[in-house]
């Protein structure tokens, strides 16, 4: 190597490590820039989200949401409305509460009966008996009881009706003087699954052709 070649790689090296860095530079500066406005622009969306299903397990009561339900009512459960043959004891006009089977059965004329799919209580909350229909509301506002509140410290004090979250949905029938309630629920996945604190949950467009059918001192039995 001579003399005179060193001085020129020297000179190689200086020229091109600015240009690598000045490169660089802007182009992770954009990225940077770019992940942080994704970030800025997802994040109220994903703590929407997270506080909407925080919400749904609450009211649930911290069961965990098995069904699945889409906006045409075909979820392959059979819980949708249906007219069915039914041979009871039980004259025309009275609801048929089978909490084992989670259906719901509007007695008709000829053997037959209205069946919906119902959501029942949880293990602990489930009863049974005979009551009738003293009260309809539509669009019913929704405070705890004292001993929802004991068990669920976070659970909201009231909802006014009209809130797409109010756990009674759009339409509720109350039962003789307990606290149990027919009523709709905006968790239409919660329809046969077992995790209310004793209600029988329906879906929104079921409750309110329910509602339409049965009169007050309609009789309710429980089984």
């Amino acid at each position: 190597m001579s003399a005179g070649q060193l001085p020129s790689r020297r000179r190689d090296r200086s020229f091109a490590a600015p240009f690598r860095a000045g490169w660089m530079e802007p182009v992770l500066t954009r990225h940077v820039a770019a992940m942080a406005a994704i970030a800025t622009l997802l994040g109220p969306v994903s703590l929407a989200q997270a506080q909407s299903d925080e919400r749904q397990d609450m009211l649930r009561g911290g069961a965990t949401k098995k069904g699945i339900y889409n906006i045409f009512g075909f979820d392959g459960t059979d819980f949708g409305r249906t007219t069915v043959r039914y041979d009871g004891k039980y004259k025309p006009g009275t609801i048929v509460v089978d909490t084992t089977e989670r259906k719901l059965y509007l007695v008709q004329q000829n053997g037959s009966a209205l069946r919906y799919g119902i959501g029942v209580g949880r293990a602990g909350f489930q009863w049974k008996g005979t009551h009738k229909i003293t009260a309809k509301k539509e669009n019913p506002a929704w405070t705890p009881p004292p001993e929802m509140i004991a068990r669920q410290k976070d659970v909201p004090r009231h909802m006014k009706g009209g809130d797409p979250m109010n756990p009674l949905g759009t339409h509720a029938m109350y039962l003789g003087s307990t606290l149990y309630r027919i009523h709709g629920s905006p968790d239409a996945d919660s329809v046969g699954e077992a995790e209310s604190s004793g209600c029988f949950r329906m879906r929104n467009t079921d409750v309110a052709d329910l509602y339409k059918r049965v009169p007050l001192g309609t009789t309710v039995v429980v089984k």
